[in-house]
């Protein structure tokens, strides 16, 4: 029996590798994932809380302190990794005026977000994919704009993020366009943002995509004593925050309550992010953001724009929106000292993994339908190729299917398909579907609901 045993065993762990499941990597995107660097990001923060404060409506004209002076510095920087770019990036300064406006802003405000715009490659393709964090910072009243304000991890680690991902991005030339930008005006009322996505809106952006990082940069939350740093949250609204009236009737009929475009950036984030990113979970978080309160991704959502917030697992609010303090042995104040480096870095490099992977890939499929004419156990999808993708030397290599059942929260399965359509022996009573496209170095698009078929 000893004899017969070994070699069954042996047999069993065979075809046991044999079946394990291989993650397949974008060499490119693997590469860029590796080069974000712990140390720079530490760099970087440390580089923004020598400015003494970065309160919105500090003093403009010091060359030294204030967010006017971090706003300098994010500019040069940003201008400095220009040089490496090959003339596809250029940065600048957006600048406008906000009025007092009787709540955060009491004074006549000079205002001010970073940009640099790496540009894409195919003059076909005019999709834009957008990362951010806020630059500004504060202490405990919002209005104190003479006090030490640090803001390492809120939001220097976003900052830090936003910076990072240019630096080691700005090298490599993408398809599509990525912007990163530091916006002002956070703390006064996401300030910054409104005017950002406004200004989106007036210009009619293909902005498919917006990443907004706030408070990515620690692991401790002492009120639960839990420290971990292997997951991080990843917030998206379900129901359109942008004319849900005249869309409700159809969420509720088709039961796409769960289906939302930021939704589903959310679970493209946590697909794209694990796969090149290890020792990372990114963690789905039904919510627009945390409870009761806001950020810089919902002026975005407001207007229709697939946008979702990036944020740390366990939020230690005795190091954010504190005074600096020592109060019952408790140390109060958002200082670099807190904040974990290579954490910062995991999650700088999900944010690269999954900007890469989008502007690397085709644009999503058009007139993507599911047959509905007639009673059947088997879904039949239809779909149109990309407007955009195979210029510029790009091929699309087929469409991914992909189905979860109802109550799932993310995708189970994907079916690959080389033609425009594709009949699966599953009921759409009891599972959703969505179709992207896949470039031929396996870069996938955003998903895309299909609408039914009637006629």
């Amino acid at each position: 029996m000893k004899h017969i045993f070994l070699p069954i065993t042996l047999l069993l762990a065979s075809l046991g590798l044999q079946a394990q499941t291989t993650v397949n990597r974008d060499p490119v995107i693997a590469q860029l994932v590796g080069e974000v660097s712990a140390d720079s990001l530490r760099s970087h923060v440390t580089n923004l809380v020598s400015f003494g404060t970065r309160h919105t409506l500090s003093n403009p004209n010091d060359p030294k302190r204030g967010i006017n002076a971090a706003r300098q510095w994010t500019l040069k920087k940003f201008q400095q990794f220009a040089k490496q770019s090959g003339g596809r990036l250029t940065a600048r300064i957006d600048t406008w005026t906000l009025q007092p406006d009787g709540r955060r802003i009491d004074q006549v405000t000079q205002m001010g977000n970073v940009m640099a715009t790496l540009k894409g490659t195919d003059p076909n393709d005019d999709r834009i994919f957008l990362v951010s964090g806020h630059i500004d910072s504060r202490v405990t009243d919002v209005m104190n704009r003479t006090a030490d304000a640090p803001g390492a991890n809120d939001d220097g680690s976003g900052t830090a993020a936003v910076i990072e991902l240019c630096r080691v991005m700005s090298k490599v030339a993408f398809p599509a366009t990525i912007i990163f930008v530091a916006v002002s005006g956070e703390e006064q009322g996401l300030q910054g943002a409104n005017h950002l996505a406004q200004r989106a809106k007036d210009e009619k952006w293909n902005l498919e995509a917006l990443l907004n990082n706030d408070i990515v940069g620690s692991n401790h939350s002492p009120d639960t004593r839990i420290i971990d740093n292997t997951r991080v949250r990843v917030f998206s609204e379900g129901l359109p925050g942008y004319q849900t009236d005249s869309v409700a009737t159809n969420i509720r009929f088709y039961g796409q309550e769960n289906d939302g475009k930021s939704r589903q950036l959310a679970r493209y984030t946590k697909e794209i992010g694990e796969r090149y990113v290890d020792q990372l979970e990114v963690v789905m978080i039904y919510r627009n953001d945390r409870f009761l309160r806001g950020g810089d991704h919902t002026p975005f959502v407001t207007r229709g724009f697939p946008a979702v917030r990036i944020t740390e697992m366990n939020e230690n609010f005795a190091h954010q929106h504190q005074d600096l303090r020592t109060q019952d042995g408790v140390e109060y104040g958002d200082y670099v000292k807190f904040m974990d480096f290579d954490y910062l870095r995991k999650n700088t490099a999900m944010n690269l993994a999954v900007l890469a992977n989008l502007a690397k890939a085709p644009s999503m499929p058009q007139n993507v339908t599911v047959e509905a004419r007639s009673l059947t156990n088997s879904t039949m999808l239809f779909w149109q190729a990309p407007k955009a993708g195979a210029s510029a030397g790009r091929k699309i290599k087929g469409y991914y299917v992909l189905m979860r059942e109802t109550h799932w929260p993310f995708w189970q399965k994907k079916f690959f398909a080389e033609k425009l359509g594709l009949t699966l022996p599953y009921s759409k009573d009891n599972y959703f579907f969505a179709v992207q496209a896949v470039s031929e170095d396996g870069n996938e698009s955003l998903p895309v609901i299909p609408k039914p078929s009637l006629r």
